[in-house]
C-alpha cells in the first residue's frame, strides 16, 4: 500500500536522504491522516542511523537551523511555517515516576513498536532509490490499516506496558476516540481503568492541552464519557465526576418526573453547544454551568430536589478549578458571568415578561447577551419534542424583547445620565457611596421604565428624591456590575 506525498518539502528531503543514501520515513500522524484523507500539519521523520546528522544536512539544505534535544536523539528543524522532527529508530526503557525515557539504538521495527497505537505505528518511506523501500510505500507491521478500517485504538504492545511507561497516552487514547470517533478496544479500557491513578505523574500542562483538544472535537461528551467511566476524570476533574448519579427529579401535583442526573445532563448540554459554537469558552462554560449542583442539592418533600444558589457558587468555583487545571484564565470573567446569569432567562420565561425585566437582564449580561441566550437553548435536553420548542419560542420571544427595547432605549449606550460629580455639587456631598447609591437609584428607575432614558427626566427625578435618598443608610451599599 502506498499514501500520496505530496508535501513539497517532504520530496525535497526525500531527495537529500537518497544523495546520502539514508532510509528516511515520514510517520505517524501524517500516515494515519493520509490514509484518512486528511490534513497533516504535524510531521515527524525516522532516520535509520545518524537523525541529528541528517537533520544538520537538511537544515543547512533549506538554509535554516536544526534544533538539537541530544538526550532523545532527536532534532527539530523549522522550514517556513512547518517544522519537521527528526528521530533515530531507537528503543525506549521507562522509569516507574517518569514519562521521560532513556533510549537506545534500534531498528525501525522497535521504533514503530514503542509508539502509542497501530494507526500511529506506521511509516511511509520518503526516498525514491533506496533499495528496500519505495517511495510512499506502508510499512505497517501491526495492522495499522486494518484498525484504521475497523475504527478501533488498539496499543501495538500490551495495553499494560503502554500506558505504564507513559500515563499521557491514557489521554490521547481519549483525544483519538473522541477526535476520530473511533472505539477504545477492551483491553485498553481494562488498563486504563487499572492505571487511571497513574495519571497524577503526567504534568497538569500537557494533561490540559489533551483536554482542551477534546472539549474542541466535533463530539466532545464522547472524550468526557470515557474519562468517567474509566476513572481518568476522579483525577483530573473530581468536581465533574461528583454530578454523576446527582438526581434531578421533581414533583409537580403528585407527578414524580425523573431527569438526567447532572452529569448526562451536563453532557447533552456541552455537545448541544458544539453543535452550534466552536468558541472553546463557550463550550467549558457548557461544561461547568452545573459544576456546583453537587454542593447544593437539597431535597423538598413534595417538589423533589433543588439546587438553590448553584448558579453562583459555580461561578466562584470556576477559576480555581481553571487554576488548578493550569487553563489559561484569557476568557475566565466570561465563563463566570455566563455561570452566574444561566438561570435568569429561564426565570423569566416562566412568567409574563416585561419591558423592565427584559431591560435589568440586558444590562447585567451586557457584551454576552447573545451567548447566554444561546446558552440558554442548549441547556434545553428535554426528549419532550413539544416541551423543548415550547421554551425555544418564549427564548426566541424575549431576544426580540430584547432588540425592541434596547433600540427603544439605546440600552446599549446606557448610564445615568445625571452624572456623579453634578450629584455632589447638587447634594454638596463628597466622593462617597452616597453618589453610587443616588446614581444606581436613577439608573433602576430608568430600567424599570419609571421614567425614560432622558437627562431633563432624570434631574427632575433626582432632584424630587434627593432629600429622602440622603437620609438613607448606604453603609451595607455595594455598586453592581452591570
Amino acid at each position: 500500500m502506498k499514501i500520496n506525498i505530496n508535501e513539497p518539502i517532504l520530496k525535497k528531503i526525500g531527495i537529500i536522504a537518497d544523495k546520502y543514501n539514508i532510509d528516511t520515513f515520514v510517520v505517524g500522524g501524517y500516515v494515519r491522516d493520509s490514509l484518512l484523507n486528511k490534513s497533516c500539519y504535524d510531521i515527524d521523520c525516522t532516520v535509520i542511523g545518524d537523525s541529528i546528522n541528517f537533520a544538520k544536512i537538511v537544515a543547512k539544505e533549506f538554509n535554516t537551523k536544526a534544533v538539537i534535544y541530544e538526550r532523545f536523539r532527536t532534532a527539530l528543524v523549522p522550514i517556513g511555517k512547518t517544522n519537521i522532527e527528526f528521530v533515530g529508530t531507537r528503543k525506549e526503557v521507562y522509569l516507574p515516576n517518569s514519562r521521560n525515557p532513556t533510549t537506545q539504538e534500534g531498528t525501525l521495527e522497535d521504533d514503530l513498536r514503542r509508539r502509542d497505537f497501530t494507526i500511529n505505528a506506521m511509516a511511509a518511506s520518503i526516498r525514491s532509490h533506496s533499495k528496500e523501500y519505495k517511495f510512499g510505500e506502508v510499512i505497517d507491521l501491526f495492522n495499522g490499516v486494518e484498525h484504521l478500517e475497523q475504527k478501533i485504538l488498539i496499543t501495538p504492545l500490551d495495553p499494560v506496558i503502554t500506558y505504564t511507561d507513559d500515563p499521557l497516552r491514557m489521554m490521547r487514547a481519549v483525544r483519538f476516540a473522541t477526535q476520530l470517533q473511533f472505539w477504545i478496544d477492551n483491553a485498553s479500557i481494562n488498563a486504563i481503568t487499572n492505571l487511571a491513578e497513574r495519571i497524577n505523574i503526567i504534568s497538569t500542562e500537557r494533561i490540559a492541552d489533551e483536554f482542551l483538544k477534546i472539549i474542541a472535537s466535533d463530539k466532545p461528551s464522547t472524550g468526557i464519557y470515557i474519562l468517567y467511566k474509566t476513572g481518568l476524570l476522579k483525577y483530573i476533574l473530581p468536581e465533574l465526576y461528583a454530578t454523576a448519579g446527582v438526581e434531578q427529579a421533581s414533583n409537580k401535583d403528585g407527578q414524580v418526573y425523573y431527569h438526567k442526573d447532572v452529569f448526562h445532563h451536563t453532557l447533552q448540554v456541552l455537545d448541544n453547544a458544539a453543535n452550534v459554537s466552536d468558541n472553546i469558552w463557550f463550550r467549558l462554560t457548557a461544561l461547568f454551568h452545573d459544576i456546583a449542583k453537587p454542593k447544593t442539592k437539597k431535597y423538598i418533600e413534595g417538589s423533589g430536589w433543588h439546587f438553590f444558589g448553584h448558579e453562583e457558587k459555580g461561578a466562584k468555583m470556576v477559576e480555581p478549578i481553571f487554576r488548578k487545571m493550569k487553563l489559561p484564565l484569557d476568557n475566565i470573567d466570561y465563563i463566570k458571568k455566563l455561570i452566574r446569569l444561566h438561570l435568569r432567562p429561564t426565570f423569566l420565561i416562566t412568567e409574563e415578561i416585561t419591558d423592565s425585566a427584559v431591560r435589568r437582564l440586558a444590562a447585567n449580561a451586557g457584551e454576552i447577551l447573545e451567548d447566554l441566550f444561546l446558552l440558554c437553548r442548549c441547556d434545553i435536553t428535554s426528549k419532550n419534542p413539544n416541551l423543548t420548542q415550547k421554551y425555544l419560542a418564549k427564548y426566541d420571544r424575549m431576544a426580540q424583547m430584547v432588540i425592541d427595547v434596547q433600540i427603544k432605549d439605546k440600552l446599549r449606550e446606557f448610564q445615568s445620565p445625571v452624572r456623579g460629580e453634578e450629584i455632589m455639587t447638587i447634594c454638596n456631598i463628597p466622593p462617597s457611596k452616597m453618589v453610587g447609591y443616588i446614581k444606581t437609584n436613577i439608573e433602576n428607575a430608568i430600567l424599570d421604565g419609571i421614567i425614560s432614558n432622558d437627562y431633563d427626566e432624570a434631574r427632575t427625578y433626582f432632584l424630587a428624591h434627593k432629600e429622602q435618598w440622603l437620609k438613607d443608610d448606604v453603609s451595607n451599599f455595594k455598586i453592581s456590575n452591570k
